[in-house]
């Protein structure tokens, strides 16, 4: 992207239709494909907090920050998620709200807030189109996912992938995966498939590579048209930033 813009008096607010505005899948994707080998190494990303405020809720934080202000990426960015599985049932709501607030990491001014939810559904789709763009099948025009309903669909992904308990693939899937991919190093330790995958003895830990190293062509991805390639992706803080960064620079220059 261009350079970073000067911050405005006062801190930019970007609703969801105004990141719908901004935002392009397209986009987005090649700004991760760019950015990502440049930015991983300067940037902090703890290992997101999840607290217990009801029994059946939690509140999840995930902070980043660079440690390299004066790099392309200088921002502090926190990500709060509520998760309220409930509220499908008893309000009619979504089960999952979150906000994203960027701060600058020279002088801790906020610089924007911004719908963390729509920044998020924006951040996953674009982590797998990447790696989808790195591993699928050359010429694979059409995915398919099936379920017997939309709403069906939608309340088995708010259940799975939130504990290391929870899968989304069997072991024969990971077997029979010439190449396994995840999004960052956390997948290791909290996807319930890599986790059980490596206990039952399934796949070693060497032997899952992560996004970064695919695009910078570290690891072998696909190596012929019938080979089985499995990608898991568990969120990161690090493309959390890059699609904020991508809303707020270029609302920023409006």
């Amino acid at each position: 992207m261009a350079s970073t813009p000067a911050p405005a008096s006062s801190p930019i607010f970007i609703d969801a239709e105004s990141l719908r505005a901004t935002l392009s899948h397209s986009s987005l994707i090649q700004h991760f494909q760019t950015s990502l080998p440049a930015v991983a190494a300067t940037l902090h990303t703890p290992i997101r907090q999840s607290y217990a405020v009801s029994p059946t809720s939690n509140l999840l934080l995930m902070p980043s920050w660079s440690t390299s202000p004066s790099s392309s990426l200088p921002y502090i960015g926190v990500k709060l998620v509520t998760h309220f599985p409930q509220n499908s049932h008893l309000h009619s709501l979504p089960g999952i709200h979150a906000s994203y607030v960027l701060f600058s990491s020279a002088t801790g001014q906020t610089l924007a807030t911004m719908d963390g939810t729509l920044l998020t559904l924006y951040r996953t789709s674009c982590v797998s189109g990447l790696a989808s763009k790195l591993l699928a099948r050359p010429g694979l025009r059409e995915v398919i996912i099936w379920n017997r309903t939309q709403s069906k669909a939608a309340e088995l992904a708010e259940k799975l992938n939130y504990e290391e308990n929870m899968r989304e693939c069997d072991d024969a899937a990971l077997r029979r995966a010439g190449a396994v991919f995840a999004d960052n190093e956390a997948a290791l330790v909290e996807a319930g498939e890599l986790v059980g995958g490596f206990e039952r003895g399934v796949i070693g830990k060497g032997e899952v590579g992560l996004l970064v190293e695919l695009i910078k062509g570290e690891r072998a991805g696909r190596k012929d048209c019938d080979e089985i390639t499995v990608f898991k992706s568990v969120g990161s803080a690090v493309v959390d930033m890059l699609a904020a960064q991508f809303a707020y620079e270029a609302r920023a220059r409006k």
